[in-house]
């Protein structure tokens, strides 16, 4: 293959979602491929496609099997590929749509939220090789027993920021409908203000707490194998955007992002006899599900038991709550509740390692609000707190105009 950098650009379904769309993607792709990249473009489910995909599967059945989910599921960016390579070959370019195992690219068993193993380039680099643009579908890959896997919601980012990695792009372009990283979202705060530059850590802990433009393993695998992301809109062909990367500023700001996550729910293992091995034998279970625990509380010991509270997301409650049903009964525990009227709001920001202090203004800002903290969770860089949801738009407004003044 020739000496010509290459560079990966992922489409959003958003970014794809009509005839007209397309076209201006088709646009901006060749321009790119004019400029003389080799170009890699990996892309969603045109519009809403997956959400209608799962709905007509749960019209015919309340609980999908995963894999003919998957298989079902596969097709949305199949249809985003072919008609984007249609709308690139109109405009003199040749072009090759391929699916996500025709790229090559390899998965575990897992389906629905399958991980990639590794990534088979030959196909890849014959097509750039050849002078085409190659269009990937994005969110999936091939697996051990040669089925098609899914990689869970905004999987096409980390096939995306994947293909960076092993094709060494010299960055991957994330278009969508936002004009970057904010320090709050926008639609909740309109003060809030763009982030040019931010670093892997940051970004990893403000996806996981909520902040939706970018899945957090795409942010995981990027930093891992160092590619620098851009991020901008997909429409605006002069928008800069922001820049994930490894950012080493004079000083850090103390905090560099807000996040409100209203998916979550908050449930309950009462009266959970109090001895070693209780808390092991409850989330071990839990994560042989394949269910991720974000935060967890234990109370006070009340005699021999205590109660454990953690959340988990909405999408991951039902199986949560089948291993809880199992569990009760073994652990001879009490009562499983549930509450889903709670939202997590947190502060990130790598400079609040070296500034004391941080984590007690956000709580009287909460506090001289009257907004109740169920539950807390820190990290060298991160504070995050579980609040009534009804509370959950003040609270990051508050929060915004204390830490951005």
């Amino acid at each position: 293959m020739t000496a010509k950098k290459i560079l990966v650009m992922k489409f959003g379904g958003t970014s794809v979602e009509t005839p007209d769309k397309i076209h201006q993607a088709a646009q901006r792709i060749k321009a790119t491929f004019k400029k003389g990249y080799h170009v890699v473009a990996v892309v969603s489910a045109p519009g809403q496609m997956t959400d209608e995909l799962i709905s007509l599967a749960q019209e015919i059945v309340s609980n999908p099997d995963k894999r003919e989910l998957d298989m079902l599921l596969a097709t949305g960016e199949q249809v985003g590929i072919a008609l984007l390579a249609m709308a690139i070959k109109a405009r003199g370019i040749d072009a090759i749509s391929l699916t996500g195992p025709q790229a090559g690219i390899v998965v575990d068993e897992f389906h629905t939220h399958a991980r990639i193993t590794h990534i088979r380039t030959s196909k890849l680099r014959q097509e750039l090789h050849r002078g085409r643009v190659v269009i990937v579908a994005g969110f999936q890959g091939l697996n051990p027993r040669e089925d098609v896997a899914t990689l869970g919601r905004g999987g096409s980012d980390l096939t995306a920021v994947a293909l960076s990695a092993v094709l060494k792009a010299s960055h991957c372009d994330i278009f969508t409908d936002v004009r970057g990283i904010y320090t709050a979202d926008p639609r909740l705060v309109p003060q809030a203000r763009r982030i040019p530059r931010i670093s892997y850590d940051e970004m990893l802990e403000l996806a996981s707490s909520g902040v939706q433009v970018m899945q957090p393993r795409s942010i995981e695998m990027a930093k891992k194998f160092n590619v620098p992301i851009r991020i901008s809109h997909a429409l605006d062909m002069q928008d800069t955007g922001s820049w994930i990367g490894e950012v080493k500023p004079m000083e850090e700001a103390v905090v560099t992002g807000l996040a409100l996550d209203k998916n979550q729910v908050k449930v309950t293992l009462r009266d959970v006899m109090d001895r070693p091995g209780t808390a092991a034998e409850l989330f071990t279970a839990i994560g042989q599900a394949q269910v991720n625990v974000d935060m967890i509380v234990q109370s006070a010991a009340r005699g021999t038991t205590n109660d454990i509270s953690f959340t988990v997301s909405r999408e991951d409650l039902a199986p949560t709550l089948k291993i809880l049903s199992s569990v009760q009964k073994k652990m001879r525990a009490g009562s499983v509740e549930k509450d889903p009227r709670v939202a997590k709001i947190s502060i990130v920001g790598v400079g609040m390692k070296s500034h004391a202090g941080v984590a007690g203004k956000m709580f009287k800002v909460l506090a001289d609000h009257r907004i109740n903290i169920q539950m807390i969770s820190t990290s060298e860089i991160k504070v995050s707190c579980i609040i009534a949801a009804s509370q959950g738009k003040s609270a990051l407004q508050l929060l915004h105009k204390a830490f951005f003044k």
